[in-house]
């Protein structure tokens, strides 16, 4: 595994070393002491799978408060997504900074994300499935989220969603008195 820091902190490209032969590939989406080697502690401890039939489905922007400001790594399994991470942590040298990654299952990559962070993506492609691996638990009363085209995050997608969850689109924009 190949893991690169990205401008936000705490936030990492992993890409996979494939291993290819006339059965088809092998690559680890996940390895311990491969993050710890390049700083990064996480722990697995609940996955999620989010499956998208249509492209431009819009998810997010999602996020759990502190206590429990889970980590997160997502890796495309099947089609393509326009994935966009936002940092929301007050203390953070790049608090309100966002950055966008594609990823489709031909790449191969995973990204980490920083708890705290928030997390959105917009399908680029039909039955877009991504896996999330957390390091903490879903928790109800912490988790919160904000409009993916809130002004003050200032977020350019590359389509107009056509797809998203009536609770996606009744988030107002992000509020930072509650972080």
């Amino acid at each position: 595994m190949r893991i690169t820091g990205t401008t936000l902190a705490g936030v990492h490209v992993v890409d996979a070393e494939v291993h290819r032969d006339d059965r088809g590939e092998f690559w680890r989406s996940y390895c311990r002491v491969a993050l710890a080697g390049a700083g990064v502690t996480f722990d697995v401890n609940q996955s999620n799978v989010s499956v998208n039939r249509s492209m431009h489905t819009l998810r997010g922007f999602h996020f759990q408060r502190p206590p429990s400001a889970e980590q997160k790594i997502l890796t495309v399994v099947t089609g393509s997504a326009y994935v966009v991470i936002v940092d929301v942590r007050t203390a953070s040298s790049t608090f309100l900074a966002h950055e966008a990654f594609v990823f489709g299952v031909g790449d191969r990559r995973s990204l980490v994300v920083a708890g705290g962070c928030a997390t959105g993506f917009l399908t680029l492609a039909d039955d877009t499935i991504v896996h999330y691996q957390m390091s903490d638990y879903f928790q109800p009363g912490n988790y919160t989220g904000f409009r993916y085209d809130d002004p003050a995050i200032g977020v350019e997608w590359p389509y107009e969603p056509a797809v998203m969850s009536d609770r996606d689109r009744s988030f107002g924009a992000l509020d930072t008195s509650t972080l």
